[in-house]
C-alpha cells in the first residue's frame, strides 16, 4: 500500500477519534445543564446542613492545619468503540477543585475553581486493540481451570467480545486511581479532600478476589519480568505476591497475624527485624497452642518455598530482592500510569503502527 493511501486511513481514523471525543463533550454539556437544579429538588434533602460551625472550624484547623482545605472530586468515564476490525477502548478520570473556607460564625462555604478544564485537570488514554486479540488481553475470556485456553462459551459475535470486555473499565477505574494519587502527591495544590464515587475498602477486596489464582499471574500477566527505572530487578510472581496484600498500618495492627494475611505479616515482620525465629513469632503473636504454632510454621515453610525468606539454622531473614519489593511496585505503577496518560505522542504513534499492520 502506498504511502499516500496509508496517511490518507490514518488521518481518517484519527479524523473519527476527534469527532467522537467533541461529540462527548457536547453529551457533557448538556448533561450538566441539566444539573443545575439537582441540588434545590433532591441533594438539599441528603446533606447534613444543621451542625456548629465552630465545632467545624476546630475540627478542620485539628485535622487539616489550616481553615482553608483543598479539594478534588475524581470521576471517570469510559466507552468502547470498533473501527475496522479493531476495538478503541477508552477511559479517563476528571476532577473538579475548589476550597473548603471554615469560619467560626457561619457554615463552611465550598468555592469552585473556575476553567478546571482549561487547567487540564484530568487524564484520558486510548487504547487500540484487535478484535481478534482482546480475548489474549482480558482474562475474563480465560477458561477457568485453565488461563492459558479461551473460553468458547463467552464469545459468539464480534459484538458478544467488545460487550462483554473489562478493558475500557479496567482503563477507566485505574485512572481514577492515577489522577486522585496524582492529586495526593502535587506539593503545589496541597489538595487534602479527595472525593471518589467508589469504595477502597470495596475495590480492594473485589480485585483480591479476581486476583486469588496465581495460575492466571503466569499466563496472563503482562508485567511479570518488567524491570522499573533504576532498578536492578525485575519485577517477578512474589513482587506480585507480596504487593497484592501490602495493607501496613502499625497503629490499627494491618495486616491481622491470620489466615492468607499471616505470611504478609511475616513478611513485613523479616523485612522490619531483618532476621526472626519461629519462637519469636510465637511470642509476637502470643500463640500458645499447638494448632496455631503448626499455622505458622506453615507459612514459614511456604514462604522459604517461594524464596521470599532464606532459613538458615532455625533463622528466618528476607531475600534482599525482596525488601525493596514494594518501591518497585509504587515505581512500575507510576511509569504505567506516566506511559497511558502522559506521553503525548503515544496514541498517536499506537494508531498509526495499528493502521500500518491493518492497512499494510
Amino acid at each position: 500500500m502506498s504511502s499516500t493511501s496509508l496517511s490518507s486511513s490514518v488521518k481518517k481514523t484519527c479524523n473519527a477519534l476527534k469527532q467522537s471525543a467533541a461529540n462527548q463533550i457536547i453529551d457533557y454539556e448538556q448533561r450538566f445543564s441539566c444539573l443545575k437544579t439537582l441540588y434545590n429538588n433532591l441533594l438539599r434533602t441528603l446533606i447534613r446542613t444543621q451542625f456548629n460551625p465552630k465545632t467545624a472550624l476546630e475540627t478542620a484547623q485539628s485535622f487539616f492545619g489550616s481553615d482553608d482545605v483543598r479539594f478534588a472530586a475524581v470521576d471517570g468515564t469510559l466507552y468502547s468503540r470498533p473501527i475496522f476490525d479493531m476495538v478503541i477502548f477508552f477511559g479517563g478520570a476528571y476532577a473538579a477543585t475548589g476550597t473548603v473556607k471554615f469560619s467560626e460564625n457561619s457554615i463552611p462555604e465550598v468555592e469552585y475553581d473556575k476553567k478546571t478544564i482549561q487547567q487540564n485537570m484530568g487524564i484520558s488514554s486510548i487504547v487500540p486493540v484487535y478484535i481478534n486479540e482482546i480475548p489474549d488481553v482480558d482474562h475474563t475470556f480465560s477458561v477457568y481451570e485453565q488461563p492459558n485456553e479461551v473460553n468458547p462459551a463467552k464469545m459468539s459475535t464480534d459484538e458478544d467480545v467488545i460487550n462483554n470486555s473489562f478493558i475500557a473499565n479496567s482503563l477507566m477505574t485505574f485512572s481514577e486511581y492515577y489522577l486522585a494519587y496524582k492529586l495526593a502527591a502535587n506539593d503545589e495544590e496541597k489538595t487534602q479532600i479527595i472525593l471518589l464515587d467508589r469504595s477502597l475498602s470495596t475495590d480492594h477486596a473485589s480485585l483480591s478476589y479476581e486476583t486469588r489464582k496465581f495460575t492466571f499471574w503466569k499466563d496472563k500477566s503482562s508485567i511479570l519480568g518488567f524491570r522499573p527505572k533504576n532498578e536492578d530487578a525485575s519485577f517477578d510472581m512474589n513482587d506480585l505476591y507480596i504487593s497484592r496484600q501490602h495493607i501496613i498500618n502499625q497503629n490499627l495492627q494491618l495486616p491481622p497475624p491470620r489466615a492468607n494475611y499471616l505470611r504478609h505479616v511475616i513478611i513485613n515482620l523479616a523485612i522490619e527485624r531483618q532476621s526472626l525465629t519461629s519462637t519469636q513469632l510465637m511470642s509476637f503473636f502470643g500463640i500458645s497452642d499447638n494448632k496455631r504454632q503448626q499455622k505458622v510454621d506453615v507459612a514459614l515453610k511456604n514462604l522459604v518455598r517461594k524464596q521470599i525468606l532464606i532459613e538458615k539454622n532455625g533463622i528466618f531473614t528476607i531475600n534482599q530482592k525482596y525488601v525493596t519489593s514494594w518501591e518497585r511496585t509504587k515505581k512500575l505503577t507510576t511509569e504505567i500510569g506516566d506511559q497511558l496518560f502522559s506521553l503525548e505522542d503515544w496514541l498517536m504513534l499506537s494508531i498509526q503502527g495499528l493502521c500500518a499492520g491493518h492497512l499494510g
